[in-house]
């Protein structure tokens, strides 16, 4: 499985999607992003703008944002593998 979440330090947003993936048992990679907007041209390349948290899911070419669709994502298609 191929999952990885940016997310920032601190973000209530990011932890309650870093929390549901380790209530169901997900492996992912996590990339750490700057404080500052205007410092995060990683996510941005990736998600076309610069909030998290970003989820991407390789396996099913999945990129998303919003912390209620990841979570809702998270419940309905990665916990069920």
């Amino acid at each position: 499985m191929s999952i990885e979440l940016y997310a920032l330090d601190g973000c209530p947003y990011c932890e309650a999607v870093h929390d549901a993936l380790s209530e169901h048992g997900i492996g992912y990679e996590t990339t750490w992003v700057e404080g500052l907007h205007s410092e995060r041209d990683g996510v941005k390349r990736v998600s076309g703008q610069r909030a998290v948290p970003v989820l991407i899911d390789g396996d099913n070419g999945v990129t998303m944002s919003e912390s209620e669709n990841i979570l809702t994502y998270v419940e309905r298609t990665l916990a069920d593998r």
